[in-house]
Formats: structure tokens, C-alpha cells, sequence
């Protein structure tokens, strides 16, 4: 009742503001690309978008996308210590292998839906936008919950240059530049940065980010073509062990991600496009953990490095069949691959080396139909995937939105999605006995949403959904007729349904405001064989919070000088100590985050491209627990300079 007090308290806020401007003045939603992999607008879109500008993440001075990702409703981050720990997102009350993560068109989750947030950052960003609900059926596997799409800047106009650099607690040091700029026949946009710190922790927290990343788009007659690529090496090393005990002195895990992507289009008729989208990834990565001293005989130890790779063509003809309707047909292939060496020691037992080598192809026909009729907008979608490990699924997406009045618009779909096993429970390794027999885990869902807008600028909407997850894959323990090797089989069953809110008012005289929550209940209505304690008949889904608040306030004092405020409530939520093997519940916690950028050129106008910038994250140094037994940073002060020449 409280957060919903709050936000109504905001909501005659924001409309008693944006009452005073021009009845005139406008704001526009913004257009959209990943809910439907065509332009719409944002109103429209089948599922609920949120859209997250670089340039604000860049005057805000936030350059990890998960920090990005903490404020959007129905979204929850888990990062399991400090920088550069394992950070993992759930969306809706889904698993945290649920969304699917591109950068510019180009997936890059595992196999099997995992990604790990720990190194992306927002280098060279245009935009994020955030679609949430299941989406399997424009990008297949994995876009159970919800969609996540990174797009890099455009270089567009005269060249323009910045760099920035600062610094502060944990022996922190961040610089970044980048170039940027075209013409009517080629734009190209460059960047790079360099990100160290010290951790919070006491010994062994090092965090080394190193990002380069750029767009090369060439527009020849009737075509546009577009070359992007990201290079990402991280190293990070954590003295915690799985409770997050404080105890290992030289554990280090290195991972080396390559992105690359082509998305090419030809007008073939004014009426037709065919458009050829190609996409690579490849994340090597290598973890370590040596004896502690020569000798430390009293533990696990070992070595390991994996390859996983990604290859894809997607081929599609998008053709206009009137003034509102567009239909897509296409295709779709992908080759995934996996490498492993491991080296492993238990104690004063001997050390033994496993190996694993295992690919798949994944091929998919799909068709989309959108169109608008009077003050209705509809879309009709279908895929059907195909792979050798799982065999054949079908998934199939209807929407419609109403514009019921000026500034009203009411929006509703259904839908369903699916996640292929990973390659652990589909193929055997020298652990556990690979099932290939695994059917994908699966979600039907709909929703339904109003959109109201006031004094055409600020925008007040509410969305109900339901997800009903079904063959939850768990591990199941093995006996002396598999020589005690376990395996895989699907078994549990959840529901997840809630009720996000979201008030947005950019421009609203010298303030940008927003203000969103999230109410959530899960609860788990099959646990199968309880997966260690993980799921329990009847109880919430672990480390999703009941409720989640975010408000936000960015203040522009000149063109190129502002503040911003930032607060963060996630609240209760249910977690598992398995050292003690109990159920536990997190307290609720509220962060508050504070930035500013000051342009010298208001005192001093020859200091036209420099500006001071400041912030400060956890500002009230607030002690509290993502995931049980691992604690979060205090407060982080991070002060600097940036220049730049012909703008950013």
C-alpha cells in the first residue's frame, strides 16, 4: 500500500507539472525494434518495452548495463559479490536463463539460456531496449521472460571525439574514449575503454575490464548495411567460496567475448525489403584455483577453459501490403558449439582431466503479420524450431492494442516461449549421464496494459501478467546401476503473475522524472525432486522479491550541466543457504545513487568541452545481501573530467 501511495503521490506530481507546458508540446513515444524485429511504436509494441538511452546512462555515469537494468520494472539483478562477480538477471519471476541477450542483432547467451552480466558495459551505446514477456516466437530459444537488446551508436555528421577518465574508492580507474561521425554514404562510430579496481575485499578482488567496440554502416543505392563489432576481455578474482566465505587466496576466472554482426537490407520494390542479418559470438573463457600455499592439501582444486561459440544467418522479406500492414517471412539457421578441458583435484586424491566437445544446429521458419485499422493495431506471429536434441517446437503470438480515447490506449497478448536444454543435461559428460530425451522448458503467458497520457507529455501505464513455466529441468541423482552418475530429467512446475506500474515524464520543465514498481508473486506449484532444496511445493521462486520500487529524478541546470538522484527498494525475498541446507528471506533494502556532470564552460567559456563529473553509488552506504552469505559494495565515490569535441 505504501509504494502504491508513493507513485500515486507522483502521478499528480508529474501532472500538476506538465500541466503548466505548452498544451502544444508533445513527447513522442519512441520506436521500437526488438519486440517485433520491425519498427512500432512503443504503445503498440506486443509486449511491454522499456527504453533505456545511452546518453542518459552516460550523463548519469553508468557503465555497467546490469546498473542499467536494476530501475526497469519486473527486472531483478543478483550479483553474488563484488565488481566483476557473477551477476544474474530474473525477469517476470522467470529463471535467470530466461532472457535472451543481443548485442546489435547478435546473441549472446550460452547454450541453454545463462549469461552473465558481470563485464557488459555501456560502451558506445545508443540505446537498450528491454522487452519483457516471452518472445520465443521472433528470436527462438531462450526469450522466455523477456528480451534484451544492446544497439551501438550511429556515426552520423561532422567527426566528433571525447574521452573520459575518473576514479575513486577501491582503488578504482575507468577511461573511455571514442570517435564518431558520416555521411550520406558511410557512418562509422569507434570506441574503447579500461576499467580496474581493487574490490571491496579484504585480499584477492581484483576486477581488470578491458571493451573496444564500433559500427561501420554504408548506404549504397536501395541498401543500407550494417558492420558491428564488440571485443570484451575481463579478469576477476573472488576469494569466496560457494557460502561466500572470505577464504581463497588465488581464484581467478578470465573470460574473452568477441561479437560480431552483419544486418544488411535491399528495397527491392518500394513495397518489399529483403534483409540478411548474420551473427557471430565467442567467449573464451579459463577459471583457476590453485592450492593456497604448497602445502594446502585440504580442499578442491583445478584448472578449466571452455570455447562456446555461435553461428547464424537469418534471411527475411518484409513486404508492405497497403499503407498499415507489413508481413515477414523468414528463415533461420544457428551452429552452437562447445569445448571443454578441465583439470581436477580433490585433496591429497590423484588429479584427473576430463574433456568435452559437443555442437548442435538449430534451424526455424517463422511469419508475422502487423497491421492497423482505424485506432487498432494487431500482431499475429508464428515459428516453428527445429534441432536433432530436442526435436520440433511450435510457438505462436497474438496482440492487440485499442487507442480508446486521445490519450488512451489499452494493449493485450498471449503467447507462448521455450528454452532448450543446456548442453550439460542434453550430452554425457565424465559427471553426469546426458538425457536426450529433454523436451525444452516452456511458458504460456499473457498480459494485459493501459497506457494514459497526460498533458501529452508525461506517461502513466500499468501492466498485469501471467506466466505459467512448465518441464523444469533438474538434476536427479544417479545409483549403482549408472555407476552413480546422475542425469537430467523435466520435472518442475511454477507460476509467476504481477502487476508493474510505471510513470514516465521526460522534459517536464527542467526535469526528467520517472517512477516505477513492481509486484510479483511466484510460487512453485510442481518441485519434482526439489532440485537440493531449491524449490518447494508451494513456496516463492528464490532471490525474486515480492516488491521492487525504483524513482528517479535528473535535473538539468545548463545544455550541459546536471544532477541526478536515483533510489533503488527491492524488497523481501526468499533464498537458500545451502551450507546449513535452510531456507532463508532476505531483508528488504533501499539504495540511493547520486551523479552530476558540471560543464566549466559556465564560469570559464575557453573551457567549452570540459566537464566535471561526479558520482556516487550507495550514497547511504547501506549493508545489505544480493544473494545470501555475499555482501554488496558500500559506498562508491567515483569523481573525473570528460572532453569532448563536436559533442558525444
Amino acid at each position: 500500500m505504501r509504494t502504491i501511495l508513493i507513485l500515486l503521490a507522483v502521478v499528480f506530481a508529474f501532472n500538476a507539472a506538465a500541466a503548466q507546458q505548452a498544451k502544444d508540446t508533445t513527447t513522442l513515444n519512441p520506436v521500437v525494434i526488438t519486440a517485433t524485429r520491425v519498427p512500432v511504436d512503443q504503445s503498440v509494441a506486443p509486449n511491454a518495452v522499456t527504453v533505456i538511452r545511452g546518453e542518459d546512462l552516460r550523463a548519469r555515469g553508468v557503465v555497467m548495463v546490469s546498473d542499467a537494468l536494476a530501475s526497469v520494472p519486473g527486472l531483478t539483478l543478483v550479483r553474488s559479490g563484488s565488481f566483476g562477480a557473477t551477476s544474474s538477471l530474473f525477469a517476470r519471476g522467470g529463471e535467470s536463463d530466461y532472457v535472451k541477450v543481443l548485442i546489435d542483432g547478435v546473441p549472446v547467451n550460452n547454450p541453454g539460456g545463462a549469461f552473465d552480466f558481470a563485464s557488459l558495459t555501456t560502451d558506445n551505446l545508443d540505446r537498450i531496449e528491454v522487452v519483457r514477456g516471452p518472445a520465443s516466437v521472433a528470436y527462438g530459444s531462450d526469450a522466455v521472460a523477456g528480451v534484451i537488446q544492446l544497439f551501438t551508436r550511429r556515426g552520423t555528421g561532422p567527426v566528433r571525439g571525447f574521452a573520459d577518465v575518473r576514479g575513486g574508492t577501491f582503488g578504482t580507474m575507468e577511461g573511455e574514449g571514442g570517435v564518431a561521425g558520416g555521411n550520406s554514404s558511410v557512418g562509422y562510430s569507434l570506441g574503447a575503454s579500461s576499467r580496474q579496481t581493487d574490490g571491496f575485499l579484504p585480499f584477492n578482488n581484483d576486477f581488470r575490464n578491458q571493451v573496444a567496440s564500433g559500427r561501420l554502416t554504408f548506404t549504397p543505392a536501395k541498401s543500407t548495411i550494417d558492420l558491428t563489432g564488440r571485443w570484451n576481455d575481463a579478469t576477476y578474482h573472488f576469494p569466496t567460496d560457494g557460502s561466500g566465505a572470505v577464504v581463497d587466496s588465488n581464484s581467478v576466472r578470465k573470460d574473452h567475448r568477441t561479437v560480431l554482426g552483419l544486418d544488411a537490407t535491399h528495397h527491392l520494390t518500394s513495397r518489399v525489403d529483403l534483409r540478411l542479418v548474420g551473427a557471430a559470438s565467442r567467449l573464451d573463457g579459463a577459471s583457476s584455483n590453485a592450492p593456497d600455499s604448497p602445502g594446502d592439501s585440504t580442499a578442491f582444486y583445478g584448472n578449466d577453459d571452455s570455447r562456446i561459440e555461435r553461428r547464424s544467418a537469418d534471411l527475411r522479406t518484409d513486404v508492405r501490403t497497403g499503407e498499415s500492414a507489413t508481413v515477414s517471412l523468414g528463415g533461420n539457421i544457428e551452429r552452437e558449439q562447445v569445448r571443454s578441458r578441465s583439470e581436477s583435484q580433490f585433496g591429497t586424491f590423484p588429479a584427473s582431466t576430463t574433456t568435452f566437445a559437443e555442437h548442435r544446429t538449430n534451424k526455424a521458419v517463422y511469419a508475422q503479420a502487423i497491421g492497423t485499422a482505424s485506432r487498432l493495431t494487431y500482431t499475429l506471429s508464428g515459428r516453428v524450431d527445429e534441432t536433432a536434441t530436442y526435436g520440433t517446437f511450435a510457438t505462436g503470438r497474438a496482440s492487440v492494442a485499442m487507442q480508446v480515447a486521445q490519450n488512451t490506449t489499452l494493449r493485450g497478448v498471449v503467447g507462448n516461449a521455450f528454452k532448450a536444454p543446456a548442453f550439460e543435461e542434453t550430452f554425457s559428460t565424465a559427471f553426469t549421464i546426458g538425457n536426450a530425451e529433454l523436451s525444452p522448458e516452456r511458458t504460456t503467458s499473457w498480459e494485459v496494459a493501459a497506457e494514459q497520457r497526460i498533458a501529452g507529455r508525461a506517461v502513466v501505464s500499468a501492466t498485469y501478467f501471467d506466466q505459467r513455466f512448465r518441464d523444469l529441468i533438474q538434476y536427479v541423482d544417479g545409483d549403482e546401476s549408472t555407476d552413480f552418475l546422475g542425469t537430467y530429467q523435466n520435472l518442475g512446475e511454477a507460476t509467476s503473475r504481477g502487476l508493474e506500474l510505471e510513470v514516465r515524464a521526460p522534459a517536464v520543465g527542467r526535469f526528467d522524472l520517472g517512477a516505477n514498481a513492481t509486484f510479483l508473486r511466484t510460487r512453485v506449484t510442481d518441485a519434482g525432486n526439489g532440485a537440493f532444496g531449491t524449490f518447494v511445493n508451494g513456496e516463492r521462486l528464490l532471490r525474486r522479491p515480492d516488491q521492487t520500487l525504483a524513482l528517479s529524478a535528473d535535473y538539468r541546470a545548463t545544455s550541459h550541466s546536471r544532477v541526478s538522484a536515483a533510489v533503488r527498494f527491492v524488497g523481501e525475498r526468499d533464498d537458500r543457504d545451502f551450507t546449513n541446507d535452510v531456507r532463508v528471506t532476505l531483508p528488504s533494502y533501499t539504495l540511493l545513487d547520486l551523479s552530476g556532470e558540471w560543464a566549466l564552460s559556465s564560469v570559464v567559456p575557453s573551457l567549452t568541452p570540459l566537464t566535471l563529473t561526479a558520482r556516487i553509488e550507495n550514497a547511504l552506504n547501506k549493508d545489505y545481501q544480493p544473494a545470501f552469505g555475499f555482501n554488496a559494495p558500500g559506498r562508491t565515490v567515483l569523481v573525473g573530467a570528460k572532453v569532448a569535441i563536436g559533442g558525444r
